[in-house]
C-alpha cells in the first residue's frame, strides 16, 4: 500500500468516527428523520465542506463500511466508484482502499 493510500484511509477514517458520534447523539436527542450537517468524508484533508443528511440516510449509507458520503465532485477515483444522489454523493471504496475502510469501520 502507498503513504499516498495510507494518508487517504487515515483523514477518511478520523472523519467518519466524528460524524458517527455527531449521528449518534443527533439520533438519540432528535429521532432518525431531522437532517444535520456532517462532515465531507472526502479523502482531502483540508476539506470542511458540509452536508445534511437524516439520520436514516446517514445509517444507511454507512451500512456498508466500504461507502462514505461526499460533497459531490470529491472523489478519488482511482479507488472509489461513485454513486450521485442529488444533494450528495456515495463512494465506495474498492479493491485494497476498500479492504482498509473496512478493517478501520
Amino acid at each position: 500500500m502507498s503513504e499516498r493510500e495510507k494518508r487517504l484511509a487515515t483523514n477518511e477514517a478520523i472523519v467518519r468516527e466524528a460524524n458517527e458520534r455527531l449521528e449518534a447523539r443527533v439520533e438519540v436527542a432528535v429521532g432518525d428523520h431531522v437532517p444535520f450537517a456532517v462532515l465531507c468524508e472526502c479523502a482531502d484533508p483540508e476539506c470542511t465542506e458540509r452536508i445534511m443528511l437524516t439520520s436514516a440516510e446517514y445509517e444507511a449509507i454507512h451500512a456498508d463500511p466500504t461507502q462514505l458520503v461526499v460533497v459531490d465532485g470529491h472523489v478519488a477515483a482511482d479507488v472509489e466508484d461513485v454513486s450521485h444522489r442529488g444533494r450528495f454523493a456515495v463512494v465506495k471504496k474498492r479493491g485494497r482502499a476498500g479492504e482498509i475502510a473496512e478493517a478501520l469501520d
